[in-house]
């Protein structure tokens, strides 16, 4: 075979050829573009040889929620005369939001109303009321709020009975009361009388006889 036919002889780096026998250009790897936002893409941006960045500072943690306002205890020449007078029978005395109250005991209901009245002032029934609690075992609290023009204070007097149980009526002390009363009994189905064993004598429904059930019933939820 003559020199004119024989195949070239590929060159020692193993490039390619073209068809004359040229080495041709290097072939290249495709790099894959880098997408905006890529971390490499931001990594190889940033200036050759310059210090990493410092990792952000952690949030500092929440504060701790600030606890409610609580009782104090009340302390006055008022409280003292009637803890020496009741001993015991006063469970509590505290002020709360500049609202001062005592916590007695039920059979300390109506005396202790009635001292309140001829012998301290407190010769105005504001209110009476009641709060439910369904998950204790005394679940009413029975509230007096009174106020005394003489001495131009407020206090409240609360007590606490077990569902079913006859608070004595504070009608006979202030006649007003009755109304006050029967709201009670109409909303809570709490039932007052002229002593701890007979009804009010004036116990009927000023709304309607299912109000005390809903309350209760919203109350539970």
């Amino acid at each position: 075979m003559s020199e004119e036919t024989k195949a070239p002889t590929p060159p020692p780096n193993g490039e390619p050829k073209d068809s004359a026998g040229k080495p041709g250009p290097p072939s290249v790897e495709p790099v894959p573009a880098k997408k905006p936002g890529d971390p490499a893409a931001v990594a190889n941006a940033a200036a050759p040889g310059a210090p990493p960045k410092a990792a952000a500072p952690h949030a500092p943690a929440a504060p701790a929620k600030p606890t409610g306002p609580a009782p104090e205890p009340w302390n006055s020449a008022l409280v003292a005369t009637l803890k020496g007078q009741y001993g015991s029978g006063i469970r509590e005395a505290s002020t709360y939001l500049g609202q001062n109250y005592m916590v007695v005991d039920p059979s300390l209901i109506p005396e202790f109303l009635q001292v309140l009245r001829d012998q301290e002032q407190f010769d105005y029934c504001v209110d009476v009321t009641a709060v439910h609690y369904p998950q204790r075992e005394k679940q009413f609290d029975v509230i007096w709020i009174l106020y005394s023009f003489a001495r131009n204070e407020r206090i409240r007097v609360k007590t606490m009975i077990a569902d079913g149980e006859i608070v004595s009526s504070s009608v006979p002390i202030w006649p007003a009361a009755n109304w006050l009363e029967r709201e009670v009994y109409d909303m809570f189905g709490i039932r007052f009388g002229t002593s701890r064993s007979e009804t009010h004598p004036a116990a009927r429904w000023l709304e309607r006889p299912s109000a005390a059930q809903r309350l209760r019933h919203y109350s539970t939820r």
